[in-house]
């Protein structure tokens, strides 16, 4: 914990801080990203071997963060604390084309997150990862009982996190970030899609079932069927897993 304090404001913070609390509970991975709202993800430090970066970090930020639990958590925002990424998720998450086409490839049995909410509506979220288990109760009540520490350490070190959206606002930072990403959702499928049909294509995506999009909307749960089965019709399309590869490419420019 010394050695910790002495290095706040350091590049070697972050590799600190998860020594930290892997001497709480073991874990595969660390990621600490970024968020403001619907701005793409600021990686702020990992220690992801260079074959699991491009999933965890590169193709994630190319798209697929727009509909992570933990990037919809922070933007609503929620309170700062310990969450598991299961209490988070929508109710059919683990079936959702999210899960299928990109969160299945990290190969993770679990993910939990500290939320630490920073000035300017910035919010930092410190995941931990494991491969092989989920955490065991006991573990997650442990490492909740950390918050306090980890949340002032963030604080202290990333306190400037919002100045860095700004300037990539303004188009100086690394590829820029998207600061109206919401307008990718808003503009899917075009003038072919009505402004319920993008409510509902939104929905789905994010990974929830007809029954809680109809009570989301205050429709029912068949109406919402009907619309989809419309949504695919007017995209040319026959599945759930067509719908979330044409909104990739909508983020990516190529739709």
């Amino acid at each position: 914990m010394g050695e910790l304090i002495a290095d706040l404001g350091q590049e070697t913070l972050p590799p600190r801080l998860a020594s930290l609390v892997r001497a709480i509970a073991s874990f595969d991975y660390m990621v600490i990203f970024g968020y403001r709202g619907a701005a793409r993800p600021i990686d702020l430090f990992d220690d992801f071997p260079a074959d699991k970066r491009q999933v965890f970090v590169t193709d994630y930020q190319d798209g697929p963060y727009m509909l992570d639990p933990f990037c919809l958590a922070a933007a609503r925002p929620v309170e700062p604390g310990l969450y598991r990424m299961r209490d988070l998720a929508p109710d059919r998450f683990y079936q959702g084309e999210y899960f299928r086409n990109y969160y299945v490839r990290t190969g993770l049995a679990e993910e939990i997150g500290y939320f630490v909410d920073l000035p300017g509506g910035a919010m930092a979220v410190v995941s931990l990862m494991r491969a092989a288990r989920s955490f065991t109760t006991r573990e997650v009540a442990r490492l909740a009982e950390m918050f306090p520490v980890i949340a002032a350490i963030v604080r202290r070190q990333w306190h400037d996190l919002s100045s860095r959206f700004d300037l990539g606002a303004r188009g100086n930072g690394p590829r820029g970030f998207d600061t109206h990403v919401e307008k990718s959702f808003h503009s899917f499928g075009g003038d072919l899609l009505t402004r319920r049909e993008r409510e509902i294509a939104e929905y789905t995506l994010k990974g929830h079932s007809a029954d809680a999009i109809g009570r989301l909307l205050d429709i029912s749960p068949g109406t919402v069927r009907i619309h989809r089965r419309n949504i695919y019709g007017k995209l040319r399309i026959s599945s759930q897993g067509e719908l979330f590869s044409a909104f990739i490419r909508t983020l990516s420019g190529q739709a």
